[in-house]
């Protein structure tokens, strides 16, 4: 086989109707392909929905609940549903699959995103797939929004791949004319993702999914923004991710930004959350922008937030645009105290911070 692009790590994710259709036709082709690229020297990470979706099948049941408790009892049900598929499915490919749960505290904690990155990585080594979800069962807020998009630009981002490819059962994203209330042609290809982007899409009435197009174009920012391509592509079609690696396009494709950032930057700008904010003044923002500073406290003007020194926190201007990240040397308490004043120490050096436009 042929294949125009030297992608050798990618990321897939799978959406949930994808694992749950047609007894797992289209999941089978799916992993037919991931199969197939990996004999070819390839390292996949698969991202995959479908626990609760799992367990909603298996349960004969066609309403997804609403409370939690419900929603995490299927969810620990649905999960070992869930990677029974996947190893059976691989078996007949005689490949071997891992499990991987993680939590939003594993991105947030500079420790276990190491050790997160390590275990994929070495897991990849012994010839594994690793096969990598939500931890629904503890994490709260992410069964509240189902964002395993989300979920996949970081996993894409924390093992440096070369592309993300979010498989749905959609083509990919379309244009909508607002004037006449009409889906036009899909767009090939984007290349930044901006406010009118955002304008042209849908919430979904889908009782299996949750995202919907909205976080899948969320997941396709994080991911390019952080120097990692991304496309959105319809994963019913025959070898569509074969096609992919071979050159071709057959839905939306998100391109890459073109600024390098190291590993540990990128977890600063993308990895972690950020656990509050310093507003600077505009001779702050000029020196941090363009004189290669780094942030001092004469130029901090005001925090928001209840942080701790090492933690990740947002910069920004007076009008709240958000314009930097970094890793702060005081906690919210000291840093109040000496605001605007000359300090021995940086509020946040150089190294630790990252431009954001």
């Amino acid at each position: 086989m042929k294949l125009e692009k030297d992608y050798k790590r990618i990321v897939v994710k799978i959406g949930s109707r994808l694992v749950t259709e047609e007894q797992g036709r289209f999941l089978e082709q799916i992993i037919n392909q991931v199969s197939k690229l990996q004999d070819l020297g390839k390292e996949l990470i698969v991202v995959s929905s479908g626990a609760v979706a799992s367990a909603l099948k298996k349960l004969n049941l066609t309403t997804r609940p609403k409370g939690l408790a419900e929603l995490q009892a299927l969810a620990a049900f649905g999960q070992v549903e869930l990677m029974n598929l996947y190893q059976r499915k691989f078996s007949r490919f005689n490949k071997s699959c891992a499990q991987v749960l993680l939590t939003r505290d594993d991105f947030d904690d500079r420790r276990r995103y190491l050790n997160a990155k390590n275990t994929i990585l070495k897991l990849i080594s012994l010839g594994m797939v690793t096969i990598i979800n939500e931890n629904d069962t503890i994490s709260v807020d992410e069964i509240k929004f189902g964002d395993n998009d989300i979920l996949s630009a970081l996993v894409a981002i924390l093992v440096e791949a070369d592309i993300l490819i979010i498989l749905s059962t959609v083509d990919g994203l379309y244009e909508f004319d607002k004037k006449t209330k009409k889906w036009l042609g899909l767009i090939c290809k984007v290349e930044k993702i901006t406010k009118d982007i955002y304008k042209m899409l849908c919430k979904t009435s889908d009782e299996l999914s949750v995202g919907g197009m909205s976080s899948k174009i969320n997941a396709a920012k994080i991911a390019t923004e952080a120097g990692v391509k991304c496309i959105l592509a319809n994963g019913k079609k025959q070898n569509v991710l074969l096609d992919i690696v071979r050159g071709k396009n057959p839905g939306t494709e998100f391109c890459e930004s073109s600024k390098y950032l190291a590993a540990r930057k990128r977890w600063i700008a993308f990895g972690t959350t950020s656990k509050g904010k310093i507003v600077v003044d505009a001779g702050a923002k000029e020196a941090l922008l363009n004189k290669d500073y780094s942030l001092l406290a004469p130029g901090v003007i005001k925090v928001e937030g209840d942080f701790q020194a090492k933690d990740v926190v947002s910069i920004v201007d007076k009008d709240s645009n958000e314009f930097a990240r970094g890793i702060t040397n005081f906690s919210s308490k000291v840093l109040d105290e000496i605001k605007g004043k000359r300090a021995k120490k940086e509020v946040v050096h150089r190294n630790d911070l990252v431009l954001l436009i």
